[in-house]
């Protein structure tokens, strides 16, 4: 339910009660009369409310199944589509400048107290950031990339095939906390997505009231303040990926019934086979462990040789 409310209905409320607030203004069809927004009898208010909950709920069930999209285009995936794949490979080169000028402040050399702070700064930066190549036009896709690309990786397995398996093996707590941080960063989406709508609507409706512009400079404040926190929350679920496999790695082999490995080398390869199975070929010498099983083919042979006896 808290889901529910934060996600999909808030966000889709604000942007129908802004609307509604246009249309009762009369902004659409000439000098808006803010006064007549708020209507002055009680069975109006109650009218009102009805109309935005009731519009602002079926508006959030008709996007609800696009919500991935939603976090993925801000994330930058635009080059999939004719119109917009000049602008990713526009604003990629731009990234990768970014990263390159990071870089340098990075690992460059440091003489007093404050080009220390600034090399730190620039090495933590640094870290949450995908290589070069692999860089996405935006800075919320290179936070959630960074995750991708590098939590399983640091053991042998591909973190994008693996995820979904390794996280239905969290504790419970763990899995609280992935959700949580799952609802902040879709909160955090919808929000921009609403107060950018909200801006263009009304773009529309004011563009003949320049005394009323700075409402839509408030709409794109609003916007790049949500996009903000989409990225920062993107960051620490990156975060908590890594701890993921830092912490459950093992409870994934577990699952699989397939043997721990005994040292770090082993665990590489290990990984590397069950990054193979999960992308569709069939690696060789990754046998099963089942605790609390009887060997059968032991048990055979011992069975075999008393028979003999």
């Amino acid at each position: 339910m808290r889901r529910v409310l934060a996600v999909h209905f808030v966000p889709c409320a604000l942007f129908v009660g802004g609307v509604l607030a246009l249309v009762r203004a009369g902004s659409f069809s000439g000098r808006s009369d803010w006064g007549a927004v708020w209507p002055e009898r009680p069975a109006e208010v109650v009218g009102l409310l009805a109309t935005v909950v009731g519009c602002a709920s079926l508006l959030g069930l008709l996007l609800q199944p696009f919500q991935v999209r939603a976090v993925r285009v801000l994330e930058g995936y635009w080059d999939r589509w004719p119109a917009t794949a000049w602008l990713a490979d526009a604003v990629g080169r731009v990234q990768r400048r970014r990263w390159r000028s990071l870089r340098e402040r990075a690992h460059g050399a440091a003489g007093g107290g404050r080009e220390l702070r600034v090399q730190a700064d620039a090495r933590r930066r640094l870290a949450g950031q995908p290589p070069a190549n692999l860089l996405l036009p935006t800075a919320l896709g290179n936070a959630l990339r960074a995750g991708e690309l590098t939590a399983g990786e640091r053991y042998g397995l591909t973190t994008l095939s693996s995820w979904p398996r390794i996280y239905l093996q969290v504790s419970d707590r763990m899995a609280e906390v992935l959700r949580s941080a799952r609802d902040a960063l879709d909160t955090a989406v919808n929000l921009c997505w609403s107060f950018l709508a909200l801006t263009v609507t009304s773009a529309s409706a004011l563009y003949d009231e320049p005394s009323h512009w700075w409402l839509c400079g408030a709409g794109l404040a609003s916007a790049s303040v949500a996009y903000k926190g989409a990225v920062t929350t993107a960051q620490g679920y990156s975060g908590l990926m890594h701890l993921v496999y830092d912490l459950h790695r093992f409870d994934l082999l577990e699952a699989l019934h397939y043997p721990l490995p005994a040292d770090r080398d082993s665990e590489e390869e290990v990984f590397s086979d069950v990054s193979d199975l999960f992308a569709g070929s069939r690696p060789e010498g990754l046998g099963y462990d089942h605790p609390g099983v009887p060997d059968r083919s032991a048990s055979g042979h011992d069975s075999g040789g008393a028979t003999g006896a």
